[in-house]
């Protein structure tokens, strides 16, 4: 029976402080990117193209102000994605506040089932992907968040993000 969806913003929380710190030409350091590329909410997005090496060679590039080559589409989305999000951290705010305030726990009932107690949705900074379901996990690339234009809510795909969330649960049902 489930108890509980936790909401899992803790790589959001970290590559917030990577993109603010690096925006103000401060230096992160290597153990902090490792750190990053080994949080689940990357790690369950690793393939043969896209790895934790993948991550940390993009994220230096980054913080070091050095050029950066692509090794596949993957890593290049990643970079580009990481880019944007430090050319307005205004608009990059305006993806995370809401979410820090979202609340799913009137899902748990919608969401009834036998199979787990637990649901956990983790926002991360994929690359190409919308979303990824792996076991009881739901993430959800924060990339593809956009804040409304006439109200306080997040879209994914011009659907409602508490909606979009509660659509991709029942997949991994």
């Amino acid at each position: 029976m489930l108890k509980r969806i936790k909401l899992n913003m803790d790589l959001i929380e970290a590559m917030l402080y990577f993109w603010q710190a690096t925006n103000d030409r401060e230096k992160v350091s290597e153990k902090y990117l490792n750190d990053v590329s080994n949080m689940d909410g990357l790690t369950l997005i690793y393939d043969n193209e896209f790895n934790a090496e993948s991550v940390r060679k993009v994220l230096s590039a980054i913080t070091n102000r050095e050029p950066f080559s692509p090794g596949n589409k993957k890593e290049g989305r990643f970079w580009n994605n990481n880019m944007w999000m430090m050319e307005d951290l205004e608009y990059t705010n305006l993806m995370i506040q809401p979410l820090k305030k979202l609340n799913l726990d009137d899902l748990i009932e919608k969401l009834q089932n036998e199979k787990y107690e637990e649901l956990e949705v983790i926002i991360s900074p994929m690359h190409l992907d919308e979303y990824k379901i792996a076991d009881n996990k739901l993430v959800i690339n924060f990339f593809r968040v956009k804040p409304g234009d006439i109200d306080d809510n997040l879209y994914i795909n011009e659907k409602e993000i508490k909606t979009y969330i509660e659509e991709k649960l029942k997949e991994l049902l």
